[in-house]
């Protein structure tokens, strides 16, 4: 286990509103005046510490969740964008140009798999999908076109541990960015650390907390994140994934209690698995000894958070999966939607929603079963009476027999 604590590090961020405010003002603006034409000429020339242009390229408001989700990441420096496609699709086209190549796990979000598999073709970029657990396979992808390797810290949605450290070595000996999307796994993996270049985050889920807003940022090293910003050739500025000022505020908020939620999220996500395990259920939880990534991740992961707060139950076929929902959301034990870290627990089944752009002989080679259901566990307080609830369920669709 790793000692380093980024919640110490956001609590020591400390910015005041305009009038000495214990929240920072929002920038309601989408433009700023100078006080002359040639600092606004400089400011186009090179970003100016403390200086803002026009609201597409840097607002202060997002600058300070930045600023605050650096020190989460343990980066140089970091952006924010409107959701965490935009993030990951701008740092890919920063990096690379028509015939580039990536190399990816297969077993990815479903929406960064479209983007891979079926857009940036479009834009001769090829994507070699691979199984990460296999870093021989990495290994062979590689050639002279390849510019990136692509994976999650902990994947989506069963759960595997992508071994960074060693993913790493194999970047870094050929010259390649290592992009980790960390949004399973914010403040108790921090890849950077693990050697990873770039980290992605899809705000929209446990670092903002409450499903109410799509937002996304890009943690790297101040280079890469000029590049990303530069108001001639950046990718953030030139497609304009923006952020709103107000939203960013919000954001900026909810993550404080980041590591209060995580721990809960994880409390209650070790206990369903235990008792599901109990039960006889097919349950991925890298918590559990039977998940064979609990020993990397407890090696990678910051001590005190948790191995998280999703898991993954197999209810065999497509038609028990379905009434398991329907079940689960009629006795109260959360919703069936899909998304993640919300406080109430949300369940969905992947192969026909989150997965759903995956192809079914892919999602049979990477283990994804039909009758897989993820769940988002919640902040429930009574995690022993939302278990029973859970309990009855199962029992309710014939997946206990006594």
């Amino acid at each position: 286990m790793h000692h380093f604590d980024p919640s110490t590090e956001i609590q020591d961020y400390l910015v005041f509103g305009e009038y000495g405010g214990v929240n920072p003002s929002i920038t309601d603006s989408s433009t700023y005046t100078f006080l002359n034409p040639e600092k606004m000429k400089e400011m186009f020339d090179h970003e100016i510490e403390g200086c803002f242009l026009y609201s597409r390229h840097w607002n202060p408001t997002n600058k300070y969740l930045s600023d605050a989700l650096a020190k989460l990441e343990d980066s140089e420096a970091a952006i924010v964008t409107a959701s965490g496609m935009s993030a990951i699709s701008c740092a890919i086209l920063q990096i690379c140009n028509t015939g580039d190549e990536i190399i990816s796990s297969r077993t990815i979000y479903g929406g960064t798999y479209a983007l891979f598999k079926n857009f940036l073709p479009r834009l001769g970029i090829k994507v070699n999908f691979v199984n990460e657990q296999d870093l021989g396979a990495i290994e062979n992808a590689i050639n002279s076109n390849t510019k990136i390797i692509y994976c999650e810290a902990v994947s989506n949605p069963l759960l595997e541990i992508a071994d960074i450290p060693e993913i790493s070595k194999t970047a870094n000996a050929h010259n390649l960015k290592l992009i980790v999307d960390n949004t399973f796994s914010p403040i108790s993996i921090t890849p950077l650390q693990l050697g990873a270049h770039i980290v992605i985050h899809s705000l929209t889920k446990y670092i903002n907390g409450t499903s109410d807003c799509t937002a996304g940022c890009v943690c790297s090293t101040k280079e890469f994140i000029s590049e990303l910003t530069h108001i001639n050739s950046g990718a953030s500025m030139l497609l304009g994934p923006a952020l709103d000022s107000y939203r960013a505020a919000s954001i900026l908020k909810n993550l404080h209690t980041l590591h209060i939620r995580v721990k809960k999220h994880s409390e209650n996500a070790m206990y369903v698995a235990t008792e599901l395990e109990k039960l006889g259920c097919k349950v991925f939880y890298p918590g559990l000894d039977s998940h064979s990534g609990k020993p990397l991740m407890t090696e990678l992961m910051n001590e005190g958070f948790g191995y998280g707060g999703m898991l993954a139950l197999d209810a065999g076929d497509e038609k028990t999966a379905d009434t398991l929902m329907e079940r689960l959301q009629a006795n109260k034990v959360g919703y069936l939607a899909v998304s993640l870290g919300y406080f109430k627990t949300l369940f969905s089944s992947p192969g026909h929603s989150t997965s759903s752009e995956i192809p079914k002989e892919e999602q049979e080679k990477m283990g994804l079963s039909e009758g897989l259901v993820r769940m988002s566990i919640g902040l429930d307080n009574n995690i022993e009476k939302t278990f029973e609830r859970i309990k009855l369920s199962l029992e309710e669709v014939g997946m206990l027999v006594f």
